[in-house]
């Protein structure tokens, strides 16, 4: 009976490290992890540089901290197992030693201090080294989509933030109703959007792409479809962006009626379009809404149909969304569409 009791356990430790092994080559050997969008093991910005460079010196001291500790508690385990042949008798007792207890008191404070002003070097270079050439942003967090204002360039977007390659960006976040997280793993670490508390953030991409983030502080109903697109364009694209954002809604023969039935409604209570009577502000700013990619702050294409559908039922794609279907009929709904079709 004594052996049963003690084979289970025998093995147990070896049993896992051996799982460990064989399974770490495998995961790094899956290439998808390390081609997404969001890798954070590849940065493109230099806070995020920043962050990985401490991630990785942490992960190296923790690992060794591991392999030692899993070395020994092996080592004890194998060389001191009990045997068959053994007697009954318990092992001569050992009951302390100054040298060993101070080793592994002084050891772990060193190696807690170092790892700490390493983090809070880090922290400090991040959150107060914002170059004084950068680009100021303005990032509002709604429930459930993010609003950009470019103060300097009186220019105001939605879901999809454009900014220059090289050039280093401020991003001042706010929040217009409860907690946010701005995210974008490959430019930066996670900073919150707090009601009231303004924080600050910032990037510098050198390489022109685009660049995918999350919303991560959950923030109700639709949190998980509250995704972030960042747009880094070269100076010159960056440049055309703004002096197209600039530019009033254009208007079209074609669509007089879609814009008639759209003033006519509560859209203009929510969203605002420049040069026209919609200047609501709880909504995203529709004047350039065909420049867009994406709607619904990033979870679908910007095409014919899922406009329309969006227009005519947004629960089908956020249940929970804020915005209330219109209840147009089929005419002006077909109408409305086409009106939103001419703001690029």
């Amino acid at each position: 009976m004594q052996s049963m009791a003690y084979k289970p356990t025998k093995w147990l430790l070896l049993k896992m490290l051996l799982v460990l092994f064989c399974l770490t080559p495998a995961c790094l050997a899956d290439s998808s992890a390390f081609s997404s969008p969001t890798n954070i093991f590849k940065p493109a910005s230099t806070p995020a540089k920043s962050i990985l460079g401490v991630s990785l010196f942490v992960l190296v001291i923790t690992g060794v901290i591991f392999i030692v500790v899993a070395g020994l508690l092996t080592y004890s385990v194998v060389k001191f197992r009990r045997r068959k042949d053994d007697d009954s008798r318990e092992p001569a007792q050992v009951y302390g030693s100054n040298q060993v207890e101070t080793a592994w008191t002084v050891i772990p404070v060193l190696i807690v201090v170092v790892l700490f002003m390493a983090t809070a070097r880090v922290i400090a270079n991040v959150q107060n080294a914002v170059p004084p050439n950068a680009l100021h942003v303005t990032v509002i967090g709604h429930q459930f989509w993010w609003e950009y204002r470019y103060p300097g360039l009186k220019v105001v977007t939605a879901n999809e933030l454009h900014v220059p390659a090289g050039t280093p960006t401020e991003l001042k976040l706010l929040s217009a109703d409860t907690d946010h997280s701005f995210w974008v793993p490959r430019l930066a670490g996670k900073t919150d959007l707090i009601p009231n508390h303004p924080n600050v953030m910032w990037i510098d991409p050198k390489e022109p792409g685009l660049y995918l983030g999350q919303c991560a502080q959950y923030c109700g109903t639709q949190h998980a479809k509250m995704l972030l697109r960042v747009y880094v364009q070269s100076p010159a694209d960056f440049d055309h962006w703004i002096q197209q954002q600039s530019q009033p809604a254009l208007s079209s023969d074609a669509a007089v009626e879609g814009r008639r039935i759209f003033e006519a409604t509560a859209c203009v209570n929510c969203h605002a379009v420049s040069g026209t009577s919609a200047q609501g502000l709880f909504g995203p700013d529709l004047t350039h809404l065909m420049s867009r990619d994406t709607l619904a702050a990033g979870i679908a294409a910007n095409t014919h149909e899922n406009l329309r559908s969006w227009i005519q039922d947004p629960s089908r794609f956020k249940p929970g969304s804020l915005m209330p279907a219109m209840q147009l009929n089929e005419h002006d709904l077909d109408a409305v569409t086409a009106y939103l079709e001419t703001l690029r």
